[in-house]
């Protein structure tokens, strides 16, 4: 048991040096000043192996770990990154472990968007003012036109990555003996369907056509 425990906090460990080397170096602007990094994957990921306790451990210290370094947010930041990453990876983990199969993984990724969209058009409309120095009006103006197709790519993208990652990431795991073999995983099944991962690829591709379409470069 305490070498299995080892193994798990190994794994977490690496998860959250990954999730913070995606926060640094792999920020993509998507529209006005936000922008999409792939941390989200990789704390779902977390989830989805070890449970949603899991995954909200690997946001917390990621975001603590941004604010204190990279961030220039400061504690309003530190929330919002808790926020929007727990109510995705979160969410979806706690459906998948209920519903541990494929289409229990993808119901719970779909859901993760819409719930994330849904609690940071909330926090955005309180929390950003503070951030920007704007009249709370001018943040209300924004929901809809700006922040509302943002955390929807984001949302998007995080569930098409997760998807099309995730089985290459537990043979890894597997292969350094760091996750059990035993361990049957929907998203890992020979059986998985070709539609999702051809759907994967396709969301991905239209969420990369509204990031240029938002950049101007196919106006």
């Amino acid at each position: 048991m305490k070498h299995e425990q080892t193994k798990k906090l190994t794994v977490l460990a690496m998860l959250c040096a990954v999730a913070f080397a995606a926060v640094a170096v792999a920020r993509i602007p998507v529209i006005a000043f936000l922008k999409y990094e792939p941390k989200d994957v990789i704390v779902t990921f977390g989830g989805f192996l070890y449970g949603p306790l899991s995954a909200l451990a690997v946001s917390t210290v990621v975001s603590f770990l941004e604010m204190l370094t990279i961030s220039d947010t400061g504690w309003i930041g530190l929330i919002m990154n808790i926020l929007s990453t727990a109510a995705f990876a979160c969410t979806a983990a706690l459906i998948y472990r209920k519903v541990h199969t494929l289409h229990g993984a993808v119901i719970g990724l779909v859901l993760s968007t819409v719930l994330m969209t849904a609690v940071m058009l909330l926090w955005n409309y309180v929390l950003t003012p503070f951030y920007l120095g704007t009249p709370r009006a001018d943040v209300a103006a924004m929901l809809l036109p700006v922040f509302l197709p943002f955390n929807l790519i984001k949302g998007g993208l995080n569930t098409a990555i997760t998807i099309l990652l995730y089985r290459p990431v537990v043979q890894g795991l597997r292969r350094a003996g760091l996750f059990p073999e035993s361990t049957s995983s929907a998203l890992t099944a020979k059986k998985s369907k070709i539609w999702v991962w051809s759907s994967a690829v396709s969301i991905i591709a239209i969420c990369i056509v509204l990031i240029l379409c938002f950049q101007g470069v196919l106006s």
